[in-house]
């Protein structure tokens, strides 16, 4: 199944600890939420664009859950009902402007910050927990994260975000990158991999300063 541009996109903050740690950050009490525009949606084979705007542009691999249904302050039971399936996210960030501003949006939000596919795979809910996740840069193993290892499970995000906003058919949730996050750098080539879902592979290109 294709996977079709998001109509928002939801991303989860600190949700491995290693990560958290490895950024010398606390994890959070409640899940972080903020909000990449669908507008940085790219797809597998996709080109990623350096901006010139940041010297630190780095990858973050993660398990993207697409919504199958609106569904409104839903419980954990019936968020599991309305997901629709699993996709391979990268929730590209500009981390020196991550640190050097209190919101995330442009940190986040630049054009080709979020490759997502190469394909949409439902999943049987009583395996959200066995799913695991790989980023690697040229080849190279950078990242490898298992959902079990989240603060906050999969069904957990999708309801907990559901009592914020209603969640509609295409939406994704990011759900968060394990640790091993690094610089990215005009031609690389990133892989971000969840097995029985498939790979998803983009060249990187640094736009003209």
């Amino acid at each position: 199944m294709s996977v079709a541009r998001p109509g928002k996109i939801i991303g989860i903050g600190r949700n491995y600890r290693d990560h958290a740690a490895e950024l010398g950050n606390t994890v959070p009490a409640k899940p972080l939420l903020f909000l990449k525009p669908a507008s940085a949606v790219i797809a597998d084979g996709a080109t990623i664009v350096l901006p010139p705007e940041s010297r630190q542009v780095e990858f973050e691999g993660e398990i993207g859950v697409v919504i199958g249904r609106p569904i409104r302050r839903a419980t954990e039971e019936q968020a599991s009902g309305a997901i629709a399936g699993i996709t391979c996210v990268n929730d590209v960030t500009a981390r020196d402007l991550q640190r050097s501003e209190e919101q995330w949006t442009r940190a986040k939000g630049f054009d080709t910050f979020c490759p997502m596919g190469p394909r949409l795979v439902p999943v049987d809910p009583r395996r959200l927990a066995t799913l695991e996740v790989f980023c690697r840069v040229n080849g190279k193993e950078r990242q490898h994260g298992h959902a079990r290892d989240m603060v906050f499970t999969i069904l957990t995000l999708v309801s907990f975000a559901s009592h914020v906003m209603t969640l509609e058919p295409g939406d994704l949730i990011a759900t968060g990158t394990p640790a091993g996050v690094g610089p990215l750098a005009d031609g690389d080539v990133v892989e971000v991999e969840i097995p029985g879902v498939g790979i998803l592979r983009n060249p990187v290109v640094a736009e003209a300063r």
